[in-house]
Formats: C-alpha cells, sequence, structure tokens
C-alpha cells in the first residue's frame, strides 16, 4: 500500500446483501471517508453453506444501491462473492482488506466450520489477502437491529489498524482473523485475544408430517437451545414414500477452556486468529506416529 493510497475494502457476507449488519458495517465504513468501499454478497441468505463453492454454472451478478460504495448482488455462496470481487472481473481495483460480516450471531468454537461468514474471509486468506470475519451475538429478545450499528463502531479501530500494519508491511500473512461482539455490545469488556474452542450445538433430527420450513435459529450459528424460530407450516400432504425431517438442538458441548465462546459470553470481543485448516491434537499426531508402520502386518481386506 503506497504511501497516499486510499485503502480498499471488500465487504461480503453470508447472510445477504439486504442484512442488516451487513448494511451497517458499510454504513461505519463509509462514514470514516477513509476507505474506498466495494460491496460483493450473496443475493439470498446464505448461512451455513460453510466454504462451498459454485462450480458447475455461472453466476449473475446485479449492480445495489448502497450510499457510498460499489455494490453487487450474487448468486453464488459467500466464498464465491469474495473470489469474484478480488478478482479485477467485477471490480478494477483488488481490495487491501475483506471483512466478511456482521453476521446474525456468534461464529465460535466447531460452527466456524459451518460458517459461511467465516468461508468469506478464509478465501480471501486463500488468496493471499488480509481478512477478516465479524460476527455479533444476536439473542432474540435482547438484540435490535441498532446493535449492529454499535458492532460496526466496536471494529472500527481494528480494521484500521490493520490497514495500518499493511501499509507497513507488518501484517502477518499465515492468518486471518475472526472477531466476535458480544449480545450487549453497548458495554463490552474491550478485546481479547482468544483461541477457536470446540463448543457445538447438538443437532438432531423430528421427523414432520408437513412442509415445515424453520427460522433463522436453524441457518445461522445463533443457534441457542432455548430461541424461538419463526416456525411456518404448510399444510400440504406428503406422500407416504417421501420422508420429511427438520432439525432442532438438543442440547449444547460447551468448551470449559480459555477459549472464544467462554471469553464472548464474559462479554469481551473476540478476536481469534485462524488458518486454513484446524490442525489435529498432539497427542493424535502421537498415536498415528506409532501407529502407520504397524498397519502394514495387516491383512488386505481379501485376505480376511
Amino acid at each position: 500500500m503506497e504511501h497516499g493510497h486510499v485503502p480498499t475494502i471488500l465487504v461480503t457476507n453470508d447472510d445477504g446483501i439486504d442484512a442488516p449488519g451487513l448494511r451497517a458495517l458499510v454504513r461505519a465504513l463509509v462514514s470514516t471517508d477513509c476507505y474506498n468501499v466495494q460491496v460483493c454478497a450473496p443475493d439470498s441468505e446464505k448461512s451455513a453453506v460453510s466454504h462451498g463453492i459454485t462450480w458447475r454454472h455461472p453466476l449473475s451478478a446485479k449492480r445495489v444501491d448502497i450510499d457510498g460504495a460499489t455494490a453487487f448482488a450474487v448468486s453464488g455462496t459467500p466464498a464465491d462473492c469474495t473470489s469474484l470481487g478480488i478478482s479485477q472481473s467485477l471490480f478494477p481495483i483488488i481490495a487491501d482488506l475483506v471483512v466478511s460480516g456482521i453476521n446474525m450471531g456468534s461464529n465460535c468454537g466447531y460452527h466456524i466450520v459451518y460458517s459461511g461468514t467465516v468461508a468469506g474471509a478464509r478465501e480471501a486468506f486463500f488468496n493471499g489477502l488480509p481478512s477478516v470475519s465479524i460476527s455479533y451475538d444476536w439473542v432474540g429478545g435482547k438484540s435490535n437491529t441498532h446493535d449492529y450499528t454499535l458492532a460496526a463502531e466496536a471494529c472500527l479501530p481494528i480494521i484500521s489498524a490493520i490497514l495500518a500494519e499493511i501499509k507497513n508491511q507488518a501484517y502477518p500473512q499465515r492468518c486471518f482473523l475472526n472477531i466476535d461482539l458480544p449480545t450487549n455490545v453497548a458495554s463490552h469488556k474491550g478485546y481479547k485475544l482468544t483461541t477457536q474452542g470446540k463448543t457445538i450445538f447438538r443437532m438432531g433430527w423430528e421427523q414432520v408430517t408437513s412442509n415445515v420450513q424453520g427460522g433463522k435459529m436453524l441457518s445461522t450459528m445463533t443457534m441457542e437451545a432455548n430461541s424461538e424460530g419463526s416456525a411456518e407450516t404448510e399444510t400440504s400432504s406428503i406422500s407416504p414414500e417421501h420422508l420429511l425431517f427438520k432439525r432442532e438442538v438438543r442440547g449444547v458441548q460447551l468448551d470449559d477452556d480459555d477459549t472464544d465462546y467462554k471469553f464472548l459470553q464474559e462479554g469481551y470481543i473476540t478476536v481469534t486468529p485462524l488458518g486454513a485448516l484446524s490442525p489435529a491434537d498432539k497427542d493424535c499426531h502421537g498415536f498415528f506416529q506409532d501407529w502407520l508402520p504397524s498397519v502394514v502386518g495387516y491383512p488386505s481386506s481379501s485376505a480376511l
């Protein structure tokens, strides 16, 4: 980044280009009058699609009017949007930083694997660009859309600091950042450097006899066991040879270590460096180091 250069930020998400979290983030970035803001986001909700990409058919991109930004709605996944947005096929300038979010619901622990929001940032990382994913721990009955504005404002110092390090060519290239903001973001306790934990909501399946469309609870990483999904039921009959099932939350596995989810629940803005993949625990590697040489002593399946 050269002296006098106006930094360019590409914004994407997985909740869709009309999501209030993305709009609040873009407004906050534009209001600084410090950045060239690009937006390339899904044209509809793509929550929990992980790092899926579109391969077999072309994508459509439609210009969208967002004040202060150049924006396109794309018929693809968050990873598609980042890839297209930094390709110079859509925008003439490659962004200095990619920011994915602000997601409706936290993305901590194992939920990072499911998250389309995190995938939007990871795709930039795959392509050698600094990136950040941002999520807000939305809780029904407590949160409101103004919290996205507070969350965006709370992240501006981090974004500014990242761009300063990029300009100084000092920003690390072997990771990207995942940021989660607490439900009571107005009274957050500050930034906390954390590691990815193992928290995950245990999901089950319930057989249903009509078309039941689950609410947003099951399509984002805000899956709280006591959340209220806005289910809508259609009374159309289902033929006997077709079975229908819908997901339901059946509990939560909490990580007791000092990791992202724990500190988020304590009210911190968690900042978690991530890599492309999560390495296996050291004890697993030690087991297989001893185990693999013994494999040749076992019979092949044809000899069993």
